[in-house]
């Protein structure tokens, strides 16, 4: 590695856009286009790069994307409106029973979807309730994500980060639900006991509801409802089963294929036009991450991740327990600052050289077909799975469900700016990465 001027001038858009996106300068999408803009204009970028960065993040962006798709279709079936209605009479006016009601929607959701999806799914009934109880929706909205984001750890396609390396490594849903599940259902434990405590105007809130409450609202499309709660549940299905069928899907065929489905129905029930759905997207958090990922690509191209393997190397060798729980924290506080998603993807690459220079794996594990990783490695993976999705937690920025949260409350007429949701996000954070390290201390000493 050569310091030119060029791998400075990589170097110094990354470190720009990042504290500008920080201190909120301006919209993040644009930080982000502008970002990757300028490494085009000083050939840091090429078209090669963009073949590599769309195979990378192709997983991540199809999960997204599809997820979107299918909770928008749901919007119009009522299906929201019920569970909103019977969700507020079963708080019994109680701000407890809310944040409990919370977690017991959000955890079971975010085992089978995407947590970016569940925060779509569930926002409009979170706001319904919060109004209802006369309540600032932002901190319950806020907890959602966080809340969405933890459970992602239950499964393979919970958390996008989480995905990116399970898929990395050829791990499939049963391996992950035998290696990180628990330590998945320890990090949703974290938030559920600190919520009284980060959220307690709210908790300590008591509501006098009426003795007779409305009538619930009725279906007006009942078949429509139930065609797209057929395509939910086999899109959850072929989550689960797709790779083991004789023709495997991953799991961003799986999103593609539940998305267009979902548009099908809507077409074929003429309910609203397709477009109507397809402008609702968040193509915002979509473009971000993008920019995000070409900028990582470009820092992997000065060479600094690889110099990074070495160092790491250098410090440790082959005890691979130091450099799991140092990968935890590092990977954990980058991604406090940056999108997880594309973090991840630039670890991989670290600790995959890491792992070769130590001679632990064959040169061919830098390729992407390989997946005969001793056991031995396995905890250096999940450390950086607990790290990109629990690092993500901490900030506006960390994790496309905490930025899809924030976008909610603006339409909504709430901004969240990054110190406010910092107040909740980094308190959780902390406690919940010191958990990750025992489990990871734990996967070692068993």
């Amino acid at each position: 590695m050569t310091w030119d001027f060029q791998t400075l001038f990589v170097l110094a858009t990354f470190g720009v856009v990042v504290l500008a996106i920080a201190v909120d300068l301006a919209d993040m999408a644009l930080l982000g286009l502008l970002g990757v803009s300028a490494l085009v204009i000083a050939g840091a970028l090429n078209g090669q790069d963009a073949v590599h960065v769309f195979g990378t993040a192709n997983g991540a962006i199809a999960l997204l994307f599809g997820g979107m798709v299918v909770a928008r279709v749901l919007v119009p079936t009522g299906l929201f409106d019920q569970i909103g209605a019977r969700f507020l009479r079963l708080t019994r006016g109680s701000g407890r029973r809310f944040i409990l009601g919370i977690a017991l929607m959000v955890v079971p959701l975010c085992a089978v979807l995407p947590n970016a999806t569940t925060v779509i799914l569930l926002a409009p009934i979170v706001i319904r309730v919060a109004r209802s109880l006369e309540v600032d929706f932002v901190g319950p909205l806020v907890l959602m994500a966080i809340l969405s984001n933890s459970a992602g750890l239950l499964t393979l396609v919970g958390d996008p980060a989480t995905f990116l390396v399970g898929s990395a490594i050829g791990m499939n849903f049963g391996t992950y639900l035998h290696w990180v599940s628990l330590g998945g259902l320890l990090e949703v434990a974290v938030v559920v006991v600190l919520a009284p405590w980060l959220l307690r105007d709210v908790w300590q809130v008591r509501r006098l509801l009426p003795t007779d409450p409305p009538l619930l609202p009725p279906f007006e499309r009942p078949y429509f409802c139930l065609c797209t709660l057929l395509v939910l549940v086999l899109m959850v299905a072929l989550f689960i089963f797709g790779e083991a069928l004789p023709q495997p899907i991953r799991p961003q065929a799986v999103a593609i294929i539940a998305a267009s489905l979902a548009l099908l129905v809507l077409h074929s029930a003429r309910v609203e036009p397709v477009d109507a759905v397809l402008r609702d997207v968040d193509w915002k958090t979509l473009i971000f991450l993008m920019c995000m990922f070409f900028l990582v690509e470009a820092v992997a191209n000065t060479g600094v991740l690889q110099l990074l393997s070495d160092a790491v190397y250098g410090w440790f060798g082959v005890r691979l327990l130091p450099v799991a729980l140092c990968l935890l924290v590092a990977v954990g506080a980058m991604s406090s600052v940056l999108a997880n998603i594309p973090v991840v993807a630039a670890m991989l690459v670290l600790v995959k050289g890491y792992l070769v220079t130590a001679e632990v794996v064959p040169e061919e594990a830098l390729g992407t077909l390989f997946t005969a990783w001793p056991t031995a490695t396995m905890p250096v993976f999940i450390a950086m799975m607990f790290g990109g999705t629990l690092g993500g937690n901490a900030t506006l920025i960390g994790a496309s469900a905490n930025i899809i949260a924030a976008g909610i409350c603006a339409n909504h007429g709430q901004s969240v700016s990054f110190l406010r949701f910092l107040r909740y996000g980094l308190p959780i954070t902390v406690v919940q990465l010191a958990v990750g390290a025992l489990y990871v201390l734990g996967l070692y000493w068993l």
